[in-house]
C-alpha cells in the first residue's frame, strides 16, 4: 500500500479500477465517489441492476458463493482493489486472490474474520474490549441449541454466524422461542445458517458504530481517524434510524431520546464515552489491520457512575448506519468517500485532539430507513414532494428493481431518509416524519402504503 500518486482516465490501459464484490446501498456510494475521483468501478452482485451495478462502468451478475465465478471476473478484469461489500461470498478465496498479488480491502483476513460473528467476537476478546457473554451451538440441535440459550440466560439474542441487517437473528425471551430463534438463524440468514451465536442481552444506554478511518499519512504510515461516534437503534436486529453531531454529547453516553427526558446531560460522561468509543474501535481495527472504514458497533453503558463500552461487531467496509455521513459530512468525506480515500492512498485531514485523529461532522443530522411493505418486482413510490418539503430534509432512494422480505435474496430496504437539524433529536425527528410520508407499491402487490413500523419512535 502506498500513497496515490497518478490516475489516469477510467476505462483507460492505466485506469486505477475497484472491484466490488457486492453492489448494494452502501456500494452504490462508494461507487459514486470511486467516480468523482475519475476511477474506474467494476460492480458484482447476485441480481440484476443491484444499486451499485447502475452506476459502475462494468457489472456482472453471479453467484458469489461461487469462488470460481469471483475468480473468473478477477481473472478478466485484473483489478487494482478488490472490495468485499457483503457476507454472502466465498470468503476463502480472498487469501488467494492476495497470493496473486491483488489488493483485498481491507485484507482478506481482516474481511475473513470480521464477516463472520464467531471470528469477529473472538477478535474482539482478543483485542481487550470487554464483551457481554456468548455461547456458540449447531441451528440442527434443538437440545444444544436450547443449552446454549439456557447457559446465557434469558432474556437473550441468537443470530446466525454469518449474515448482515439483522436477517438470521431473533430475540428469545423465554424457552417458547427457542424453535422460532433457530428457524430464523437457519432460513433468514443471508449466508450460512448451520451455526448461531448465543448472545447476553446488555441492559446499555446507547448503542453506537464508529466508522475507524485506517489510512496513510503523509509519511507512508498507517493511521487511524475517528468521526465522531454514530448512535443508531436497531428493531428486529437490523438498522432503523441514526445519528450524528459536531456535540457527541447530545446523544452519549445517553440515548438521544432520554436527554431531557429521564437523564440530563453530563458533558464529563459524555467525553469519557467519547474517548472509551475510540479506544475500542482503535483496539478492535488494529488487531484487524488494512485500510479502509470499519464500522464498529459498540454498545454503551453506565454503571456506578462510570462508562462500560463492549464490543460487539465489526465491519470491514462502510455501515448502513453510517449512512448518516451523507448528509452530516461534507461531499467526498462520506463513509463512502473516506473508504474510497483509505483504501486507494488518499489523505484523511483530520484535526488532533487529546492524541486522537478526529474528523468533525458539519452539523447534527439523522437518517431513517424507508422500508418497503409490499413485495415483488418494480417498486414504485409516492409522497416524494410531501417528504422533502420538511425543512432540512432529503429522501435518497437506491433504485432496487424488486422488494422481497424473505428467500435467496432479501431487499426490503429501499431508501432511507436524511435530516439536518438543530440538534441530533431534531434531527432524528424530522428523518422520521420525512420517511413515513413516501408511499410504496410494487407491480405485484398495488396497494400504496407508507412505513409500518413505529417502535421507539418519536413523532408517529
Amino acid at each position: 500500500m502506498k500513497q496515490l500518486e497518478i490516475l489516469a482516465a477510467p476505462l483507460e490501459e492505466r485506469s486505477l479500477k475497484l472491484l466490488l464484490f457486492g453492489a448494494g446501498e452502501l456500494g452504490k456510494e462508494i461507487a459514486i465517489e470511486a467516480e468523482r475521483l475519475g476511477m474506474e468501478v467494476v460492480a458484482v452482485d447476485r441480481y440484476e441492476r443491484a444499486p451499485a451495478q447502475q452506476v459502475a462502468h462494468k457489472a456482472y451478475t453471479v453467484n458469489m458463493m461461487d469462488a470460481n465465478a469471483m475468480r473468473s471476473i478477477v481473472d478478466r478484469e485484473r483489478p487494482d482493489v478488490i472490495i468485499p461489500e457483503i457476507e454472502a461470498i466465498d470468503l476463502d478465496v480472498l487469501f488467494e486472490f492476495e497470493e496473486d498479488g491483488y489488493l483485498v480491502t481491507p485484507n482478506a483476513a481482516a474481511t475473513h474474520a470480521a464477516m463472520n460473528r464467531e471470528r469477529i467476537r473472538e477478535l474482539i476478546v482478543k483485542s481487550g474490549v470487554k464483551t457481554g457473554a456468548y455461547a456458540y451451538t449447531r441451528t440442527d440441535d434443538s437440545l444444544e441449541f436450547t443449552d446454549a440459550v439456557e447457559t446465557i440466560g434469558y432474556p437473550c439474542f441468537s443470530k446466525a454466524i454469518m449474515s448482515s441487517s439483522g436477517k438470521g437473528s431473533y430475540f428469545i425471551e423465554s424457552r417458547d422461542d427457542i424453535e422460532a430463534a433457530m428457524d430464523a438463524a437457519r432460513y433468514e440468514t443471508r449466508g450460512s445458517g448451520e451455526r448461531a451465536i448465543i448472545e447476553e442481552c446488555i441492559p446499555f444506554n446507547t448503542e453506537v458504530t464508529e466508522l475507524a478511518v485506517r489510512h496513510l499519512d503523509e509519511g507512508g504510515n498507517i493511521v487511524t481517524t475517528f468521526p465522531k461516534p454514530v448512535g443508531h437503534y436497531q428493531i428486529d436486529g437490523d438498522y432503523h434510524s441514526s445519528w450524528q453531531s459536531p456535540d457527541a454529547g447530545e446523544y452519549l453516553p445517553y440515548n438521544v431520546d432520554d436527554i431531557g427526558k429521564s437523564v440530563e446531560k453530563d458533558p464529563e460522561l459524555a467525553k469519557e464515552a467519547e474517548r472509551k468509543i475510540y479506544d475500542a474501535a482503535q483496539r478492535i481495527t488494529d488487531e484487524l489491520g488494512g485500510v479502509g472504514v470499519f464500522g464498529c458497533e459498540l454498545f454503551v453503558r453506565v454503571r456506578d457512575g462510570k462508562v462500560e463500552v463492549y464490543g460487539n461487531e465489526c465491519a470491514p467496509r462502510p455501515h448502513d448506519t453510517g449512512m448518516v455521513t451523507y448528509i452530516s459530512h461534507p461531499q467526498g468525506f462520506n463513509e463512502g468517500g473516506l473508504h474510497v480515500r483509505a483504501i486507494t492512498g488518499l489523505p484523511v485531514p483530520a484535526r488532533i485532539e487529546d492524541g486522537y485523529r478526529l474528523f468533525d461532522p458539519l452539523m447534527p443530522a439523522a437518517s431513517h430507513v424507508i422500508i418497503s411493505p409490499a413485495q415483488g418486482f418494480d417498486p414504485m413510490y409516492k409522497g416524494l414532494f410531501d417528504a422533502m418539503s420538511v425543512p432540512g430534509t432529503n429522501i435518497q432512494l437506491f433504485g432496487k428493481p424488486l422488494a422481497y422480505h424473505s428467500g435467496w435474496i432479501v431487499e426490503e430496504r429501499m431508501g432511507i431518509a436524511l435530516a439536518m437539524g438543530a440538534d441530533a433529536f431534531d434531527a432524528k425527528r424530522k428523518a422520521e416524519v420525512a420517511a413515513h410520508k413516501v408511499l410504496i407499491r410494487t407491480a405485484t402487490d398495488r396497494e400504496w402504503r407508507g412505513q409500518e413500523e413505529t417502535r421507539m419512535h418519536v413523532a408517529v
